[in-house]
């Protein structure tokens, strides 16, 4: 099923279409990644007043990218109706004394999937 950014409320009929055959989420993008595998980044400080996919926990912290999943549509735009908006989606590494502080199990860590938008170079 296609996504639709009209601001118009979703028929039942399209509600079933959705629940059965599920949303292609997949977007496309002509620019290359921000990152590689490898770069350290930041996690953004961010307190948007709307829906964000950027947990609060990993807000400004630093990780390590892990892999490169592709490029997809982007939720945060997605849900205020604002536009597909594309990009990258890394799978983010860090460890567990980052998060949570020195109490952490020194071995842990945690794994996350971000977007362009929530990262910065560090």
């Amino acid at each position: 099923m296609a996504i639709e950014t009209s601001n118009e409320c979703m028929s039942v009929s399209q509600a079933k279409a959705l629940l059965k055959h599920g949303v292609e989420c997949r977007g496309v993008s002509d620019d290359p990644p921000q990152f590689q595998v490898g770069d350290v980044v930041r996690a953004k400080v961010m307190h948007p007043i709307t829906y964000t996919r950027l947990p609060r926990y990993v807000r400004g912290k630093i990780g390590t990218i892990t892999k490169v999943h592709g490029v997809y549509i982007f939720p945060d735009t997605m849900g205020q109706r604002l536009g597909t908006k594309p990009q990258y989606v890394y799978s983010v590494r860090f460890a567990a004394q980052e998060l949570w502080g020195p109490d952490a199990a020194s071995k842990d860590v945690l794994h996350i999937d971000l977007f362009d938008d929530h990262l910065e170079a560090t």
